[in-house]
């Protein structure tokens, strides 16, 4: 006996349709988010899309090719007028964007399809880090893709998970997910939900 696919759900190849599944759950239409590093623009994109045209995003990354692609996908899709895109690391957050967030995406590493050099830093995403969860609403989520896997990431990795290790549990919610079926250095998330 066969089956046909179910084409309804999304298959979670990878900690990024992770994430967008997390995301589709907490972001409603008005909501404000933040995407704290743009990359290919694909969750930002998402995100324009789950806030709506009464909501926010705030899109942040330090390489100008990353904002420039953004913006051309969002304009593509006429979601411009819902993101403000920032060419500043992360760890300006605090500075530009208003509280009150239902949830803020970090995909860490590297730009695919971009220079390997550039990458997050765990300074700077620590700093965000801590900026993000006083930008939240009770309930909201910090969802981060880790990758271990290319250098430099491995001490990002460190950092983010003893960041998230020492978060008191009443007040927040810390949870890693990856797959047990591949290599130990593959990425996987860390959502963080702050507690009501």
């Amino acid at each position: 006996m066969s089956f046909e696919p179910l084409h309804h759900i999304p298959l979670l190849r990878g900690p990024v349709p992770l994430t967008h599944l997390l995301l589709r759950h907490f972001v409603r239409s008005g909501d404000r988010v933040v995407d704290a590093t743009c990359g290919n623009g694909n969750d930002t994109l998402l995100l324009a899309e789950l806030v709506g045209p009464t909501g926010k995003v705030w899109g942040f990354d330090i390489q100008r090719e990353a904002v420039d692609g953004t913006a051309r996908k969002l304009a593509a899709q006429g979601f411009e007028e819902r993101v403000t895109l920032v060419a500043a690391g992360h760890e300006t957050m605090a500075g530009q964007v208003e509280a009150g967030l239902s949830a803020v995406v970090f995909n860490l590493g590297y730009l695919p399809g971009g220079d390997r050099s550039v990458i997050t830093r765990p300074e700077t995403t620590g700093a965000a880090l801590e900026q993000a969860l006083g930008l939240l609403a009770p309930g909201g989520i910090v969802a981060l893709t880790i990758y271990p896997g290319h250098r430099g990431g491995d001490a990002e990795r460190r950092l983010v998970e003893e960041w998230a290790g020492q978060l008191p549990a009443p007040l927040f919610h810390a949870w890693r997910m990856g797959q047990t079926n591949v290599t130990a250095d593959a990425p996987y998330v860390i959502c963080v939900q702050k507690g009501a």
